[in-house]
């Protein structure tokens, strides 16, 4: 069923939508057309990269998803003001965070994504990544425009709503990406056993 979602989202979002680009780090020779062609026909259909959204992130730098290609992805989406669950959604990170052997690190990223970008600026997420311990390379903290960020909720099937000026209702999923971007595997509940995401994560280490 989450598949099916990603896939209807996707669909609607790229039908005549021929946006190119590069993986970070990726230099291409002008007039190299058919180099950039076959880096974009290298992205699975169904995956996260083939979203166009620009995102800043807590150093405010500005990416986009497929920058993040050839990493596994462990992704959540929280709120900065958030009293309730989103500090129990930061813990189950961190544990997750925890069972990974520190060689594997590197070829992770644990994504924090704001469903309040007006309040979460890049400072904001800045200051929350440190008071959280999460200064290392392999956090990053996005926020986006709220159509942006209400299009990738779509994706990872996580539904929110304001409901007042500092609060939100919002699911509590954490999701796996593979290296190419594509959904792996969701955990969904508060403190919940994380034992098959952890799995999940190892496979896609190992691949």
């Amino acid at each position: 069923m989450k598949k099916l979602i990603l896939l209807l989202v996707l669909i609607i979002s790229f039908t005549g939508c021929n946006k190119t680009g590069v993986k970070n780090g990726d230099v291409l020779a002008e007039g190299n057309s058919a180099a950039l062609t076959d880096l974009n026909n290298d992205i699975p259909e169904l995956s996260i990269y083939n979203l166009p959204a620009t995102w800043t992130t807590q150093h405010n730098k500005n990416i986009e998803l497929k920058d993040l290609q050839g990493h596994v992805l462990v992704m959540v989406m929280i709120y900065t003001s958030c009293t309730a669950a989103c500090p129990r959604l930061v813990a189950d990170m961190r544990n997750i965070e925890k069972q990974m052997p520190q060689k594997d690190l590197g070829k992770l990223k644990f994504i924090m994504v704001s469903i309040d970008p007006e309040t979460d600026t890049p400072q904001r997420l800045k200051n929350f990544s440190v008071e959280n311990k999460m200064e290392n390379d392999h956090w990053l903290f996005l926020r986006g425009t709220p159509e942006d960020t209400r299009e990738f909720a779509t994706v990872l099937a996580v539904s929110y709503k304001q409901i007042s000026p500092i609060d939100f209702s919002h699911s509590n999923i954490i999701s796996v990406f593979d290296k190419e971007g594509v959904m792996v595997h969701q955990q969904e509940g508060l403190g919940v056993d994380n034992v098959e995401t952890i799995e999940a994560i190892h496979q896609e280490l190992l691949k």
